[in-house]
């Protein structure tokens, strides 16, 4: 089950993200990402928890590489499934949206 703020919020956040880098993503949440080693050797990633997904996306974005995106399957978990993020996770995202889009 997908909660309806959740939904909204990773939205919202793609939809930054996506005027930030320029890229097209439908999801920049999703944490399935693939890449060459060529591309994450120019990449130094600082962040961890959700911050790491606006960071690699706006990084990945400024080396001006071909971004592809794959269809994947998804079932949202419910909070007693072990979901874990919180309205404070957002926020952090929001800032490292913005934050990584002037930094490195």
């Amino acid at each position: 089950m997908l909660y309806f703020w959740h939904y909204l919020a990773n939205k919202s956040l793609t939809w930054l993200s996506n005027v930030f880098t320029n890229l097209n993503l439908s999801d920049m949440e999703t944490g399935y990402k693939v890449f060459r080693r060529s591309v994450l050797d120019k990449i130094h990633i600082r962040s961890d928890r959700f911050n790491f997904e606006p960071e690699i996306t706006a990084k990945v974005a400024k080396t001006r590489c071909r971004v592809y995106e794959v269809t994947i399957s998804y079932s949202g978990r419910t909070y007693d499934e072990g979901k874990k993020i919180g309205a404070r996770d957002g926020v952090a995202a929001l800032w490292a949206i913005i934050k990584f889009r002037f930094v490195d």
